[in-house]
């Protein structure tokens, strides 16, 4: 005999919830065994420890540091950390007037790139080239550096040393024979590249690549870091739209950036040589320096080149978040032990356990085995949430924190809630008289529209912290959300396709005193459309009618009363 269709649309969804957990499984089975995964989440700064970085303002004799710039710095700096996918790191300020400095405390032990995003911290410009050459110590590869650098020979420009008064940004009379005397004596390994980020904007610069490779003669600053509004990478794509398989990096400028840069590139495109190029200036270092190969006028250039996409990733993420206020050098970087430990993390999951334990045993006493279905829905929910934040913590770099861990407790309750809604549609549709088939049904689709107004506005509220708040309160609205969706899907493709299988057994069809869809236990009254039954008064269904009574709204109440009270009139026209 074939299944019916609720049976069959019950192990259609338990398939699709099966592969869904299998492939997480899968997914995570391949990142320990081929990347950096771990069957066990990371944990953030407060239950691990990790690394704190104190980065101090460098400031010239007399130059002071506000308050507002400093907040500016934490902002960005913030940014630049969640960019390169690390969470739960704090930044803070240390001390007090000029004498502040920016504190980074990051969970574990950051890698290189990670630690270059945050020292790397200086500001941002675009300044015309001059001169360049290969620097005398470098040792140039194929992959020398990141974009195809021209390298002309400087002499032509250095032997004849202009005296008239510069025109424009890329004029050679910038090049005097002072400054033609420093550039030939200056070196990638001279100290003056550490500080050539104090240069001022208005005046020519001598400075190296941020590889040591290649040493410039810069022009002053025309564009500033801060007019990028955003800055992407992706794979190039040619005339005609097709992917040439290379990374690029795509900047788009805010209207006055967009305004200087189409001048810009108006004057360097009819220049050749190293004039044509123009250079990103990234703490006094050039961190690339393309050619000039069109005129743009809409303020969305792209920097192609050598690139790799992490690579490309890590030049985007520094013109996008570089733009700080003031430079910084590291003070200080030292391993720091976790704020809270492994005690709170245990006390974490101690509660976590009680909490689970009270949901089990209030669903085994209010609906007897068909709690079990709560137990059973909950673990599933456990284990699609472990394999979600495993996951989480290895492709986006989250880390769980003790308030990550609130909000999976604050989960228990929220999940318990759809079950039981759904169960009370049930309970009330077995009331009106329906079989327990068709009363899983009817009670699906009304508790859907509950459960979907209900999660929808957690789900809210999560989305909202997340992006208003910081810190570990981000933590707590990540898992937060995370959990809702995750209830949803167990929802749908776990309790109410159980609910279809069991209403087909002989024992809950039977409304078995145990099974908690005993109709003569839940009074079945009332009818629909203000109909009742005569109420039983018998000792042995007192219990039941009580039961009953309780269970009513307040609208079936009242069509209760308004429903006796017809009948009384009716009862007492006739004895007249």
């Amino acid at each position: 005999m074939a299944k019916s269709t609720p049976v069959k649309k019950a192990w259609r969804s338990l398939t699709w919830l099966l592969v869904i957990i299998v492939g997480m499984v899968a997914l995570n089975g391949a990142g320990v065994v081929w990347a950096s995964s771990s069957w066990a989440p990371k944990l953030a700064l407060d239950l691990e420890g990790g690394t704190q970085i104190v980065l101090a303002p460098k400031l010239a004799d007399g130059e002071t540091v506000t308050g507002e710039q400093l907040d500016q710095a934490v902002s960005i700096i913030r940014q630049r950390i969640d960019a390169s996918g690390v969470s739960e790191a704090e930044i803070t300020t240390q001390g007090s007037g000029s004498g502040q400095n920016v504190v980074v405390s990051i969970p574990g032990v950051p890698d290189q790139e990670t630690l270059n995003r945050i020292e790397a911290s200086a500001k941002l410009e675009f300044r015309p080239v001059l001169v360049t050459e290969v620097a005398a110590t470098a040792a140039v590869g194929d992959d020398a550096t990141a974009t195809p650098t021209p390298t002309p020979t400087p002499s032509a420009s250095l032997n004849s040393v202009p005296t008239a008064k510069p025109t424009d940004a890329s004029d050679l009379s910038y090049v005097t024979e002072a400054l033609a005397a420093e550039y030939t004596a200056f070196t990638c390994a001279d100290a003056d590249a550490v500080s050539a980020s104090d240069a001022p904007a208005n005046e020519p610069l001598v400075t190296c690549d941020n590889l040591g490779q290649y040493k410039y003669i810069l022009g002053p600053v025309e564009v500033a870091g801060e007019t990028i509004s955003d800055a992407t990478n992706s794979l190039v794509a040619n005339s005609q739209g097709v992917s040439t398989g290379q990374w690029g990096v795509n900047i788009v400028f805010n209207s006055k950036g967009s305004d200087e840069f189409a001048a810009v590139t108006t004057r360097l495109y009819g220049l050749t040589g190293a004039q044509n190029q123009f250079a990103i200036v990234l703490d006094g270092q050039v961190i690339s320096a393309p050619t000039t190969n069109a005129i743009i006028t809409d303020g969305k250039p792209q920097i192609t080149g050598s690139f790799t996409q992490e690579t490309s990733k890590v030049l985007a993420d520094q013109l996008k978040f570089g733009a700080l206020p003031i430079s910084f050098t590291t003070q200080s970087t030292e391993v720091i032990s976790s704020t809270l430990g492994q005690t709170q993390l245990q006390s974490g999951i101690i509660a976590g356990l009680i909490g689970l334990a009270l949901v089990v045993i209030y669903s085994l006493f209010q609906y007897r085995l068909l709690g079990l279905v709560t137990v059973a829905s909950l673990v599933v929910a456990g284990v699609l949430t472990y394999l979600a934040i495993a996951i989480l913590s290895w492709r986006e770099g989250y880390r769980l924190s003790l308030a990550g861990v609130a909000g999976l407790i604050v989960a228990i309750g929220f999940t318990a809630d759809s079950f039981i809604v759904y169960f009370e549609r049930i309970r009330d549709e077995l009331r009106d008289g329906r079989g327990l088939v068709s009363a899983v049904e009817a009670g699906w689709k009304r508790a859907l529209r509950t459960i979907y107004a209900a999660k929808a506005v957690n789900l809210l509220s999560a989305v909202v912290l997340f992006i208003l708040a910081l810190g570990n309160v981000r933590g707590f609205a990540l898992t937060l959300g995370l959990t809702t969706v995750i209830d949803v899907l167990v929802v749908v493709l776990f309790t109410h396709p159980m609910l279809q299988l069991m209403a087909k057994t002989r024992y809950f069809a039977s409304g078995h005193k145990l099974s908690g869809l005993d109709p003569n236990a839940l009074g079945a009254v009332y009818r629909g459309r203000a109909q009742f039954r005569t109420p039983v008064t018998s000792t042995a269904k007192s219990g039941a009618s009580r039961e009953a009574a309780r269970r009513q709204t307040i609208a079936e109440r009242k069509a209760a009363e308004l429903t006796a009270g017809s009948n009384d009139k009716n009862a007492n026209g006739k004895d007249s």
